[in-house]
């Protein structure tokens, strides 16, 4: 804007400038001229007294190289001429002084040479005896005073014209100053140009407009990074060169990035196949999904295309972890598969030992035995089904009645339940501790010590011990069970817990497992805030801790 108005000023005053000098150049011109003129004048009329009376004797006494006298005949023949020798001069009739003084007494005129660029003056009188004095001067034309004048003028026009540019410049800081030094900020509080205020009052309202939009912009971009910070799911958001704009934080630990990476390109944190196709077919068809393991769990990559204005922005990734959905699935079809292997054993022994009473081939000795196998296999398999159903119940969590237990009773009810047992294995049953008391589910709580019991009972030696041991603190229970018994060797002790999982697949035929005791246990502790311990060595015992908080 300075030098907008610097080359403005700058550009009207060397204009003036040279206008100005034109001007001046003419009226002085002008006046010269006249002055001149009227000179000549004068000087014609001293000379006409002199002529007058002494006739050419005068002329003659009168030397002037400046001024040129004509002496002419009333007839327009020369009598005199002091410059030339009259008799060469052709007749002055036609010309325009010697007329006019004819007629009016005096005459005036003027006449240019382009060759010599000059102005000839011509003042005539007539004199008493008719005859027509003129005397003439040579003058320089307008254009011979300005080829004449040319230096003078460049060096002043160029004295003029760094003077003016010195002052356009000043000027034009002093106007722009005080625009420079506006507080746009604050623009009802400047004092400058009154021409400037209604520029200020709209620059005031747009920025009251442009605080609230932003206040609103930061308002959303915080409540955007608080939902995502949150965000269990990963999130990360590209622009349209895939270079990463915004991640959270479960997307960092899952790519093992910070916010450095920030404005960097997507590749920097990820350069799998899938996931550059992934991007790919987001791109092609708007939206994309596929599944990797990472970091021992599996996740759903879920890639969309961000739009606006029919113009791709960015890809949006979301990661969602789905372990326990795939686990979950895994299991269930495990479940079902094992369930159904489970209740077809038990079933075909059932239908097998009846197709053989109904079709004769059983002795009357023998009857009794197989009845005893239908009624053992029915058994076996009622007390599946109801596993079954105890286990999908807590699958389904559905509420069920709490309230406040004692462990050590709960313990010595198990204990005179499973005494039989015991005593057909010569296994000796112990209690001890203290009493145990929580808030909880009664019948959850006797499935954990009846199934973990039940299992060192059937898991020991003959002649060995199963040992119930409960101890009180002030966050949780702690039930103690350990036996001496074959024991668990370590690639099996996380695997026990799981539905259908035998160690020994043989022994526990013979020993009528179900196989979803301690499945049915590890629910009932998850349901309590509780955790397992297990520690277990192969042909020395094992020791189960159950931690159940209050």
């Amino acid at each position: 804007m300075t030098k907008k108005i610097f080359r403005a000023i700058l550009s009207i005053s060397l204009v003036i400038l040279a206008t100005s000098l034109l001007v001046i150049t003419a009226v002085l011109y002008n006046y010269f001229g006249e002055a001149q003129r009227q000179q000549l004048r004068d000087e014609l009329r001293f000379a006409a007294q002199g002529t007058n009376q002494l006739g050419e004797e005068y002329l003659k006494g009168l030397s002037s190289n400046r001024y040129r006298l004509t002496w002419i005949a009333k007839d327009g023949t020369v009598l005199y001429e002091n410059h030339a020798n009259r008799v060469d001069m052709e007749n002055h009739a036609d010309r325009e002084e010697f007329k006019e003084a004819l007629e009016n007494g005096t005459g005036s005129s003027s006449r240019y040479s382009t060759t010599l660029m000059t102005k000839t003056l011509y003042e005539a009188v007539q004199l008493p005896d008719k005859t027509v004095l003129r005397i003439a001067i040579q003058q320089a034309s307008v254009m011979a005073l300005m080829v004449e004048l040319l230096q003078p003028i460049i060096f002043i026009f160029l004295l003029a014209a760094l003077m003016v540019a010195w002052v356009s410049r000043r000027m034009a800081e002093k106007i722009v100053q005080p625009l420079n030094q506006l507080d746009l900020e604050m623009p009802l509080e400047n004092d400058t140009y009154k021409e400037v205020s209604p520029l200020l009052r709209r620059i005031h309202l747009q920025n009251q407009e442009i605080q609230t939009k932003m206040q609103m912009l930061r308002y959303k971009q915080e409540e955007f990074q608080q939902i995502i910070s949150n965000m269990q799911e990963g999130l990360i958001l590209l622009d349209d060169k895939q270079k990463i704009i915004s991640i959270n934080p479960s997307a960092e630990r899952l790519f093992f990035a910070d916010e450095r990476c920030i404005g960097k390109d997507f590749l920097t944190i990820c350069r799998t196949y899938e996931m550059q196709r992934a991007l790919q077919n987001a791109k092609k068809h708007g939206n994309a999904q596929y599944q990797e393991t990472r970091n021992d769990s599996v996740y759903r990559f879920d890639i969309s295309c961000v739009m606006s204005d029919h113009v791709e922005r960015g890809l949006l990734i979301l990661a969602v972890d789905v372990t326990e959905q795939v686990n979950a699935e895994r299991n269930r079809q495990e479940f079902t598969a094992n369930v159904s292997h489970e209740l077809k054993t038990p079933i075909q022994s059932i239908v097998g030992s009846a197709e053989l009473i109904e079709n004769g081939l059983v002795k009357t000795e023998d009857l009794p035995r197989f009845v005893g196998h239908i009624r053992k296999e029915a058994t076996r398999l009622v007390t599946l089904i109801e596993d079954i159903i105890r286990l999908s119940q807590m699958d389904e969590n559905k509420v069920m009645p709490e309230e406040d237990i004692s462990i050590r009773s709960i313990a010595e009810e198990v204990k005179d339940s499973l005494t039989d047992m015991a005593e057909k294995k010569h296994v000796t049953l112990q209690v001890s501790g203290h009493e145990g008391c929580l808030h909880g589910v009664n019948r959850m709580v006797y499935e954990i010590v009846y199934n973990l019991c039940d299992n060192a009972i059937k898991y020991n030696k003959d002649g060995g011990y199963v040992r119930i041991n409960i101890t009180d603190s002030a966050d949780d229970v702690c039930i103690q069970i350990e036996d001496n018994g074959i024991g668990i060797a370590p690639e099996y002790q996380e695997k026990i817990f799981e539905r259908f999982f035998r160690v020994d697949k043989s022994h526990s035929k013979l020993s009528g497992g179900t196989g979803l005791g301690l499945s049915i246990v590890k629910h009932a502790v998850k349901h309590h805030n509780g955790r397992i311990e297990v520690d277990s060595k192969l042909g020395e015992g094992t020791c189960i801790r159950v931690y159940l908080s209050k």
